[in-house]
């Protein structure tokens, strides 16, 4: 079983720990991250977070957003998911939540357990659905969503990648 927590300072070693793996996989994205990939600066990346949670302080060009590291039972990183509050215009065809699992950690389970976790937290914000994108061949993805109860919506192609929109009633 997981839990989600809010990224802090003391999490540093295990998210620069996290983010390495990813590259030492030839992985340059981390969905789900807020810009972790691409970010140098940890505790620049933390107020980035941190600033998001809040209308007031939410970057003009992000939506109040809210992410969590995902941790094992043995307390290990083993990924990272983010619920979007609402959608701009950008984010019209990307959806509500992006998430990532380490690659060592990957079909044992944890994504599921990750959204199923964040659609409760969604609820408790009192949205009443969420819409996810994934690229059509990633199926491991596609599974993860629809076992939580995604149910196709339309497609979209993005950078010349052809990608499913998905939809998950909350009540």
């Amino acid at each position: 079983m997981i839990t989600l927590v809010r990224p802090e300072k003391e999490h540093e070693a295990q998210a620069t720990a996290f983010k390495k793996e990813f590259s030492e996989h030839g992985e340059t994205v981390i969905n789900g991250s807020e810009l972790l990939d691409r970010t140098d600066s940890y505790d620049a990346w933390l107020k980035s977070v941190n600033d998001n949670t809040d209308p007031q302080t939410v970057s003009p060009s992000w939506v109040v957003t809210d992410t969590y590291f995902a941790f094992d039972e043995n307390g290990r990183m083993v990924g990272v998911i983010d619920l979007r509050h609402e959608l701009n215009a950008f984010l019209k065809d990307f959806g509500h939540c992006g998430y990532s699992v380490r690659p060592s950690e990957r079909r044992k389970g944890y994504a599921t357990q990750m959204l199923a976790l964040i659609k409760e937290r969604a609820a408790e914000t009192g949205m009443e659905s969420l819409q996810l994108s994934v690229e059509r061949d990633n199926e491991p993805s596609v599974k993860t969503i629809t076992k939580n109860g995604g149910k196709y919506e339309r497609s979209f192609v993005f950078e010349g990648e052809e990608a499913d929109v998905y939809l998950i009633g909350l009540s």
